[in-house]
């Protein structure tokens, strides 16, 4: 079975992004879920925070790895070994930037396929942006994020505040 990299910001790592870890974990032998460290970005949590959370919510994973990485995604998948890079979709919105990426890494590293997993359904409309607004004005975020992730949020952005 192949080896499968997961990439994403991870800020924070979601329910729908659980869904597709797992389901990933149930059909490849490994897993590699790749934080992205951005420097261009400024995220809500640091890389090595966000490191900490997936790697507290997919601890009963056992096939799946959190990494981080920087720089091009398909050099990042060719040291890594990985046969396959997966995308989570939620809608149509995503398709159309996800494809633009898929086809310029398949330019760049032709050996490197890119799968793309529909979320479940009840996740469709689920992304770390909505989860951190929803929060930040004070609404609950227990049903969109995993149990540790949810009290490290609350905890952020008290300490923001």
């Amino acid at each position: 079975m192949p080896k499968v990299v997961y990439p994403g910001s991870f800020d924070p790592v979601t329910n729908g992004h659980m869904n597709i870890i797992e389901r990933c974990a149930e059909r490849f032998e490994q897993v590699i879920v790749a934080v992205l460290v951005n420097v261009e970005k400024e995220p809500l949590f640091s890389a090595q925070e966000r490191l900490e959370m997936l790697r507290l919510c997919c601890g009963h994973l056992p096939n799946v790895e959190v990494d981080g990485f920087s720089g091009l995604l398909v050099d990042y998948v060719r040291r890594r070994g990985a046969d396959f890079i997966v995308k989570g979709l939620r809608a149509i919105s995503d398709f159309e930037s996800e494809l633009q990426q898929a086809l310029m890494n398949r330019r760049l590293a032709p050996e490197v396929d890119t799968l793309f997993m529909m979320t479940d359904v009840e996740y469709s409309f689920l992304s770390s942006h909505i989860v951190k607004e929803i929060a930040r004005l004070g609404g609950a975020v227990g049903n969109l994020v995993p149990p540790a992730v949810e009290e490290r949020l609350r905890r952020k952005l008290r300490s923001e505040g």
